[in-house]
């Protein structure tokens, strides 16, 4: 009898140790994402099924997500943020919230889209653009510059989303590039001249199609998922002239916080970001462009190299003043 104990004990014991043991060995992240749930969802969801490590996923608008990480400091549950943009990033990594990531991922991409500290790197590419309707807009009337959207006769014809992070980063840009007077006149002429705001890119997309405004500012791969689903869909993009601060061309990108306690499967993540899969998932899915070599963009984005050179020079490591940029949108009545 006290044998059949001792083994019964025994057993108990080895089936407890062994529980605790698949406990240690799961693993999970919770990952802050400035990208919409539905572009990520898909993504997360392939990433749990072949690593086995479970995604907590907590989505906002990028500029939320960078003010909750701020607000939290090394008190966050967060392991990685994904963000729409540099800029936010950039703010990110000032503060101090981000650790380094191992050369085997920084290693992968073009340095131009690492940060300085190697405490980011980009996930795919999105380039700012001109949509305008095909249906009522001669070619001849498109502008040449994002500056030229202020003359009169483009009143009321105009569109963007101000409070979308794409937008945020593109001013953050032009501040640095064209300086604090001239951005704040830009958009103070733009808003005299009618601009609508919309919520976000797909609502001007939408909106010029239903003849609410003639041209709009949304990122590049907004009109391809409706050409996509309808080859005729009344609605056409183009650059500005080369250098164009109205072609500027950004990062989607990813960080590990350096308050993880999940740092190596942080990693693991954004590494699955990178791979094959994760870039044709980026190129096919979203329609972005890829940042890993040898992964080819989509056949509706025409060739990255000419979109490159129609791009202004804009370092992306000097973007991070978001909050500066949110403060100029609230003062012109824009936010």
């Amino acid at each position: 009898m006290k044998s059949a104990c001792r083994t019964l004990a025994l057993l108990l014991a080895f089936g407890l140790t062994s529980a605790l043991g698949n406990v240690a060995i799961a693993q999970e992240i919770t990952v802050y994402s400035g990208r919409s749930k539905s572009f990520m969802d898909h993504l997360f969801n392939a990433f749990e099924k072949d690593t086995g490590i479970k995604v907590n996923r907590v989505y906002d608008k990028t500029a939320a997500i960078a003010l909750k990480l701020k607000t939290e400091g090394e008190r966050s549950p967060a392991d990685v943020v994904l963000a729409q943009d540099a800029g936010a990033l950039g703010s990110l990594s000032d503060a101090g919230l981000l650790a380094p990531l191992p050369e085997s991922i920084t290693a992968r991409v073009d340095p131009t889209y690492v940060s300085e500290e190697g405490d980011w790197v980009a996930t795919s590419l999105r380039g700012r653009t001109l949509a305008y309707s095909s249906a009522r807009v001669d070619e001849n009337d498109l502008p040449a510059s994002v500056y030229d959207l202020t003359d009169p006769k483009y009143q009321g014809r105009v569109g963007f989303a101000p409070g979308n992070a794409s937008f945020q980063a593109f001013v953050t840009a032009m501040r640095l590039s064209e300086g604090e007077e001239k951005t704040k006149q830009w958009l103070l002429d733009m808003k005299a001249n009618g601009v609508k705001s919309f919520p976000k890119n797909t609502a001007i997309i939408q909106g010029i199609a239903a003849g609410e405004i003639d041209f709009g500012l949304p990122n590049h791969y907004y009109l391809i998922r409706f050409k996509i689903s309808d080859s005729k869909f009344p609605v056409e993009q183009t650059n500005f002239e080369q250098g164009d601060i109205g072609n500027m061309v950004n990062v989607a990108g990813a960080g590990v916080l350096k308050s993880s306690k999940n740092a190596e499967a942080a990693q693991k993540l954004i590494d699955y970001l990178l791979t094959d899969k994760g870039q044709h998932y980026f190129v096919g899915e979203i329609f972005e462009y890829p940042v890993v070599d040898g992964v080819m963009p989509h056949r509706q984005h025409g060739d990255l190299d000419t979109k490159l050179e129609q791009a202004p020079e804009v370092d992306l490591n000097a973007i991070s003043d978001l909050n500066g940029t949110l403060k100029l949108l609230r003062e012109v009545g824009l936010l």
